[in-house]
């Protein structure tokens, strides 16, 4: 399956391995990336409330440049662009008179967006396009005792409407649902689809962090060996702020956060550091240890 891929920001700078390890899952699954390596930021929903024109010009560029390709739908890598990006396509779409306004703009690289362009973000593509059944059988390395926690953030379980979130399409529970396609066990608690604090890290820095650790303490009292997220800003604010959070909320946490792709890949039979584990913060010891035992089990 051909996709036009957009990587984000966050996952070529902050992030890269989220990149690297998309890059070493997709041939695994099947999957053709058309890198849209020209495209611009999303605006993260921050851009829109200071000049919506400005970031809905941005991302139909994005969306223009996919439609060049002769990839079957956009795909991303990053639940808040899903989100920013869905709200701005709502926008387009509704309106003819504005979509021209803003394909004047692009018209000078020869760009122009039209309607009917399916933006789905990995989780999506994995239950929607893959399909669970599929992805079970690609399965090398099962996540066999591996205690996942889910974490969903923001701007992938709402608002429903916009997202598409219906009885057909479950998709604020898509998480756990690959999480045992993959043969993990499901951590439920009480922040996984709650805000990760990351938006307003710069604006109130102990609340943002208070959040975090309020999250991830949450996960660890349910016994969660680790938590999974498809948001690389998510990741951020759990992991590379994980020990500035611990500091705020008076414990010691130590929560090895992963990459969607990451946990995919392991149970896809890649090793940890192939899939950038090595990179993380809180290095994900409990993860590699339990990782680098089946392995050699399978080996032998």
């Amino acid at each position: 399956m051909k996709v036009a891929y957009w990587p984000g920001c966050v996952s070529r700078g902050f992030a890269p391995e989220l990149h690297g390890a998309m890059a070493r899952i997709a041939p695994l699954l099947d999957l053709e990336l058309i890198e849209l390596d020209r495209a611009a930021c999303c605006g993260a929903g921050v851009l829109s409330e200071h000049n919506q024109e400005l970031a809905d010009t941005l991302n139909a560029r994005t969306f223009a440049l996919a439609q060049q390709t002769d990839g079957e739908l956009m795909m991303n890598i990053c639940s808040t662009c899903q989100g920013a990006q869905t709200e701005c396509q709502e926008r387009l779409d509704a309106s003819a008179e504005y979509r021209a306004l803003v394909n004047e703009t692009l018209a000078g690289e020869g760009l122009v967006y039209e309607t009917g362009l399916t933006n789905k973000n990995l989780l999506w593509l994995l239950v929607e396009e893959i399909g669970l059944e599929t992805l079970r059988a690609k399965v090398r390395r099962p996540l066999t005792d591996l205690r996942v926690g889910p974490f969903y953030g923001c701007y992938i379980v709402r608002p429903v409407d916009r997202l598409g979130i219906d009885a057909d399409r479950p998709r604020d529970t898509y998480l756990s649902r690959v999480i045992e396609a993959l043969g993990g066990t499901v951590v439920e608690y009480a922040g996984m689809r709650k805000c990760c604090g990351f938006p307003i890290v710069t604006m109130n820095p102990e609340t943002s962090l208070r959040q975090a650790g309020r999250h991830l303490g949450d996960a660890k009292d349910a016994h969660a060996d680790c938590v999974v997220t498809p948001c690389p800003l998510c990741h951020l604010n759990l992991d590379l702020q994980q020990p500035m959070a611990e500091r705020v909320v008076g414990r010691e946490i130590g929560m090895p956060v992963l990459h969607l792709p990451q946990l995919v890949g392991l149970a896809l039979g890649l090793s940890p550091k192939e899939l950038g584990l090595q990179r993380h913060v809180v290095r994900p010891t409990a993860v590699v240890d339990w990782s680098t035992s089946v392995v050699a089990a399978v080996g032998a």
